[in-house]
């Protein structure tokens, strides 16, 4: 059986909610097709103790703001996704969970979408389907020990669930940080193989770090800003909102007792090797600290606001192993937290660029009715973020109100 609808956006994640949201106050009929629940990823695909890294009043859904008690603290994920949930409930969200859309083929002016037993043809398709949906793992990763356990950083819950044992996390950015924290603080012996990654103080003068991203124009730099195409995959500052929030990058977690080594260089036997490169990555950090320094200061020479006092950290010099004896160290468990890449392998369409990213000008592809939403860099850096999502879906659902008249 084939049903006939006008449009369909695939993911009832925050893209494809504010997406929704929009076509509804345009009276368009719609349907948001997900492959479990509202606000999936945010649900099953998160640690126990999870919790945001911006502050709660960063939460600028279209209808959907945060309007709580506390707008300067971090929502655990338990609250987040009840709020997500009562965000879809109030504007009647048309979405249908377990309807997972398996392939997209364009054709006949539209496009067919199979959903397993069954198939939807539509005029307009907005693919939400999240900012990056496959996990990476380096290069060596299948030369690890047997008797190593291994997960992908959404496969982690929390630290009794693991095997005894030391444990070495692979990938320093926000989760990478936070896991090796929690985990040391429960006790276990930690290893972080560190990548590139920016960081940042949680608090620069009397603001929180976020207030000086949104307001100095740094969420909004575009993707013409950036170094090199590559640069999409590049992580959020080392931060976390435990707490109320605090400071949490290499340095500190060296102060705290866990040890860093360079990148994640393979496997031989029980050896696990690493590069020497650890100097190389808090230097990245400390480099993209002094681009947003730029617009801080920028910011403050334009409206008169204070410039915040700032003590630069001294060059972090370590020895560290190159090599780690899975036996001799103790290791029992090991987490990618590697990053995520593109995957659009169930869209047939040519749109996509080199690393697996649609090619498209705000939301709109080269295919007529494709569109696409929560796409790293769609538009801006904030643009799959709660605070941006917003104005990406409103730019994205004009077009398809002014494609339809």
């Amino acid at each position: 059986m084939t049903e006939k609808v006008d449009v369909a956006i695939i993911g009832a994640g925050q893209a494809g909610l504010a997406t929704s949201w929009y076509l509804t106050q345009e009276r368009v009929e719609h349907v948001v097709l997900e492959a479990g629940r509202v606000g999936e990823t945010w649900r099953s695909r998160r640690w126990d103790s999870f919790c945001l890294v911006t502050p709660n009043w960063s939460v600028r859904l279209p209808g959907g703001q945060y309007t709580g008690s506390d707008p300067d603290g971090f929502m655990p994920r338990d609250e987040l996704v009840n709020h997500i949930q009562a965000w879809a409930e109030s504007f009647g969200a048309p979405v249908r969970q377990q309807r997972r859309v398996e392939s997209l083929e364009p054709g006949n002016g539209g496009f067919t979408l199979e959903l397993g037993t069954t198939s939807l043809s539509c005029k307009t398709v907005v693919v939400a389907s999240g900012a990056f949906q496959k996990a990476h793992r380096p290069a060596g990763s299948n030369d690890l020990p047997p008797g190593i356990h291994q997960i992908l950083a959404e496969e982690y819950t929390n630290e009794p669930a693991l095997p005894p044992g030391a444990v070495l996390v692979v990938g320093s950015g926000q989760t990478g940080c936070q896991l090796a924290e929690e985990l040391h603080e429960a006790g276990r012996t930690v290893f972080l193989a560190c990548g590139r990654c920016p960081w940042a103080p949680r608090r620069i003068g009397d603001h929180d770090l976020f207030w000086w991203i949104a307001n100095t124009g740094f969420v909004d730099r575009t993707p013409d800003m950036l170094p090199s195409p590559a640069a999409r995959l590049m992580g959020n500052p080392q931060a976390t909102g435990h707490k109320r929030g605090y400071d949490l990058h290499f340095r500190t977690l060296h102060a705290k007792g866990v040890e860093l080594l360079g990148h994640f260089a393979g496997a031989d036997g029980s050896k696990l090797h690493f590069a020497d490169d650890l100097a190389a990555a808090v230097d990245f950090g400390d480099a993209r600290l002094a681009d947003l320094w730029k617009f801080i200061e920028a910011f403050c020479a334009s409206t008169g606001h204070d410039r915040p006092d700032f003590e630069w950290p001294e060059p972090l010099r370590l020895k560290t192993r190159t090599e780690l004896d899975a036996v001799a160290d103790g290791i029992g468990s090991l987490i990618w937290t590697s990053g995520y890449r593109p995957d659009y392998g169930w869209v047939h369409a040519p749109v996509f660029d080199d690393m697996g990213f649609p090619i498209q000008v705000d939301g709109r592809s080269s295919v007529s009715g494709l569109y696409f939403m929560g796409v790293p860099w769609m538009r801006k850096n904030g643009s799959p973020i709660f605070y941006g999502v917003g104005e990406d879906a409103e730019v994205v659902a004009r077009q398809i109100v002014s494609e339809r008249r």
